[in-house]
């Protein structure tokens, strides 16, 4: 049994979505459960809609959301004819789902809203992969997953309940192979106790394919991208990135650790546990090598290089110029528990820390508020967090040319430099 995952940008458009259906269809006889994200860039546009929501815009919001209806709609109009109907039935039950909320008015905090709203997308995409396949006579079936991932209720990026998890997918999923070859779910979302929809964090459907595998034992797992296989970098931002065709698991991890975008930074050690392989393929062509992720140890890699834009660089000086060390230091890391946000990149001085975060404009301003009982606190944004793996002076000065360096920290491993 294979797990599949497909990302937003391989069913971005009803010829993507066939071209995703003949990829499945292509695996004819094989049992097969598929983690799908949501469509495109519709995660940002719900998260968009989140804010005008919490900002009591109520009519923008709904506006928004209609043209989000019409987009899916019309996607599933292209792809559906004899289950049109049904199909259209279930879209509106998760349309209905959040115009229920958007006509109500925020009592709760921000990030409890977010996950209601944002995991819309994934159900109304795998919805309409579910009646696609349906229509080319394809044995499948569908499942709401957050009948089955149970998580805490830590919003935005909660944590999963194993042990209940796992008796879910023996009682739920592995019957429904008796009779199906292909399982349609939904990556990046699951529920709590009190069927209150949560998310696993920013592109958490690689981390959703892996407790799937996990805990069925899978043969292997596949992520469906839109490049060739996993880049040494962007290729958008630096043209000159080459492939790998092979990595570790623990590169792999260095790798998500420090921001790289190809695999969520938990998926890999629920793999690595059960030693199931990690394939990165491209949907565009599904013929090519790919990458293979697995425990064998890689030598002789190329740089691997890893931007972050939209950087923000904190500085917290202590006030009366004590060492900063001790107390200070932890209640300091007491408050970014407190607004849920993670340093890219720390340094301790004397009298100061300075912490390098993705600019979140209401985390960052809540952070800076509350620390400001403590320390003396400087903003700069608008920066770029630049982290080279395998790195050497000849590809360090290369990338950082004239940009002016606030802060470095560096192994024989990796280098990382926050620029202006």
């Amino acid at each position: 049994m294979k797990i599949f995952k497909f990302g937003g940008a391989s069913i971005n458009s009803a010829e993507r979505f066939i071209n995703t259906g003949n990829i499945i269809e292509s695996y004819k006889g094989e049992k097969i459960l598929i983690v799908i994200s949501a469509l495109g860039k519709t995660t940002n546009a719900l998260e968009e809609i989140v804010q005008m929501f919490f900002k009591r815009e109520k009519e923008n919001a709904l506006s928004h959301f209609n043209k989000l209806k019409e987009y899916h709609t019309e996607i599933l109009r292209r792809l559906t004819e004899d289950s049109f109907k049904d199909a259209i039935n279930q879209l509106n039950e998760f349309f209905t789902e959040i115009e229920w909320l958007l006509n109500d008015n925020p009592v709760r905090n921000y990030d409890y809203y977010y996950d209601q709203i944002v995991c819309c997308g994934e159900l109304m995409s795998s919805s309409i992969l579910f009646h696609h396949l349906n229509e080319k006579k394809i044995n499948c079936t569908w499942m709401d997953v957050r009948d089955i991932i149970r998580t805490d209720n830590n919003f935005r990026d909660a944590s999963i309940d194993w042990n209940f998890t796992e008796n879910r997918i023996k009682e739920s999923i592995s019957p429904l192979f008796n009779h199906h070859d292909i399982i349609i779910t939904q990556g990046f979302i699951g529920s709590t106790d009190e069927n209150e929809s949560t998310t696993l964090g920013r592109e958490g459907s690689d981390y959703s394919a892996a407790i799937f595998a996990n805990l069925l034992d899978a043969d292997s797992v596949t992520i469906w991208k839109d490049v060739d296989a996993v880049m040494s970098a962007d290729p958008k931002k630096y043209p000159d990135a080459s492939i790998i065709h092979a990595l570790s698991y623990s590169e792999v991890i260095e790798m998500a650790y420090y921001g790289a975008q190809v695999i969520h930074p938990k998926t890999i050690k629920p793999l690595q546990n059960k030693n199931i392989p990690l394939l990165v393929k491209s949907f565009l062509n599904k013929d090519l090598e790919g990458t293979i992720i697995s425990k064998n140890t890689i030598k002789n890699l190329p740089p691997i290089i890893v931007h972050k834009g939209n950087q923000v660089l904190i500085k917290f000086k202590s006030k009366d110029f004590s060492f900063v060390e001790d107390r200070p230091v932890q209640q300091l890391h007491e408050t970014f528990n407190q607004v849920k946000i993670k340093p890219n990149l720390s340094q301790h001085t004397a009298i100061s820390l300075l912490c390098c975060f993705d600019d979140h404009p209401e985390k960052i301003n809540q952070l800076a508020s509350l620390a400001e009982n403590i320390f003396n606190v400087e903003v700069e944004k608008n920066l770029t967090l630049l982290t080279i793996r395998h790195y050497n002076k000849e590809v360090v000065d290369k990338l950082t040319g004239e940009a002016i360096i606030l802060l470095e920290q560096k192994t024989t491993e990796t280098i990382q430099l926050v620029m202006r």
